[in-house]
């Protein structure tokens, strides 16, 4: 029996390199992890300033983006969630708004009729002609995009004046990737767009209800997640060995307790489908916590620009870290879950790209 209104997001298994491009292109509305964004409007992008980590400065790639239209209100009939994120693993660390610089998520949306897009839904079918070489260095109505992470690229090579970038950081990585040859070279300058090995890979999205039936937990898993939270636990053990007393171990006990049940219930909701990387239900059933510790109140959750009310759309769940290929010892990227919280009214603000809030959960005891 379906969970109403939750749907499940899984990574398509074969990484986008291997699809036809068409599948992701920007007038196909895709739903996809890592790669450039394939920006929906082409006005009000968010600026190399919104898009760069607060806690290390560096510019931000994109984590995810999916399409979440809402057909009830005519301004959103086109919709799509867009989250950035670090690719440095430490400025990851603390939940909640401790470091709510490292993630970053914006929506943007149109009505039906609009100046970008035809007013028929896209062709299911692939192209007669598959899709030329390259990567699109900007959009149609003119506005450049980055050749490293295809966001807005205001500055420019000031020697060919055909690259466009966001920072001083993306040029010189670029440089250094192969633009210093090709850079008097007009033709591979629009065209070849080397690895600058940035990006996080990419890959599509497929989402469907989730079903709800009897539990198999899958033991590989369940023996992961509880190594980490045991491990976790003896280290705030350690940390605290001096000031132990019978009052403190009793409160200790009393707080695992009611963490393992949450976290019992967050292994036994996803034991179905233990590769799910989003769940998604916006303005209804509230986020599958994997911890007790540091659930945000209601006061915790900032109004929009416009003045209502965010509501809760969709989390992103650990899974996804497996996919993103970013593993280095004591420096990856981690979280428990990832909580997107967006405007109730889905308000315009000019067709503008509107940044959205962002909440952190760790795995009980992590730092």
């Amino acid at each position: 029996m379906a969970s109403p209104g939750v749907e499940l997001g899984f990574v398509e298994e074969e990484e986008a390199a291997s699809l036809s491009s068409w599948r992701l292109s920007r007038e196909h509305f895709p739903c996809k992890v890592g790669g450039r964004p394939a920006w929906l409007g082409e006005r009000g992008l968010p600026g190399p300033g919104e898009l760069r980590c607060g806690a290390c400065g560096a510019p931000l790639a994109l984590l995810l983006q999916l399409y979440a239209p809402d057909e009830a209100r005519p301004q959103a009939f086109h919709r799509s969630l867009f989250l950035f994120g670090c690719r440095q693993g430490p400025c990851y660390r603390g939940g909640g708004a401790a470091r709510p610089q490292a993630l970053r998520v914006f929506r943007n949306q149109l009505p039906r009729k609009n100046d970008t897009y035809s007013y028929d839904p896209p062709p299911e079918e692939p192209p007669l002609e598959p899709p030329g070489p390259g990567v699109p260095l900007q959009l149609k109505s003119g506005a450049p995009l980055c050749r490293v992470c295809g966001c807005l690229g205001p500055k420019r090579c000031s020697k060919c004046h055909k690259a466009h970038y966001c920072s001083k950081d993306h040029q010189l990585r670029d440089w250094k990737a192969g633009h210093k040859v090709s850079c008097l070279q007009p033709d591979q300058t629009s065209s070849v767009i080397p690895d600058h090995n940035f990006l996080f890979p990419e890959y599509e999205i497929v989402r469907e209800p989730e079903e709800m039936g009897t539990s198999h937990i899958n033991e590989a898993d369940r023996e992961d997640v509880e190594k980490k939270m045991k491990t976790a636990s003896a280290n705030k053990l350690c940390e605290n060995s001096e000031s132990l007393d019978e009052k403190f171990l009793e409160a200790m006990a009393k707080h695992e307790t009611q963490d393992d049940k949450i976290f019992q219930k967050f292994k036994e909701r996803i034991s179905l489908e233990p590769e799910q990387i989003i769940r998604y239900c916006r303005d209804g059933e509230g986020p599958l916590w994997i911890s007790g510790e540091n659930i945000p109140q209601e006061t915790d959750i900032p109004q929009c620009l416009c003045g209502s009310k965010r509501v809760f759309e969709f989390q992103v769940m650990p899974q996804l870290l497996n996919h993103l290929k970013v593993d280095s010892l004591e420096e990856s990227i981690d979280w428990g879950i990832l909580a997107i919280y967006t405007c109730a009214e889905n308000c315009s603000l000019g067709s503008r790209y509107i940044e959205e809030f962002v909440w952190k959960q760790d795995i009980s005891g992590s730092v």
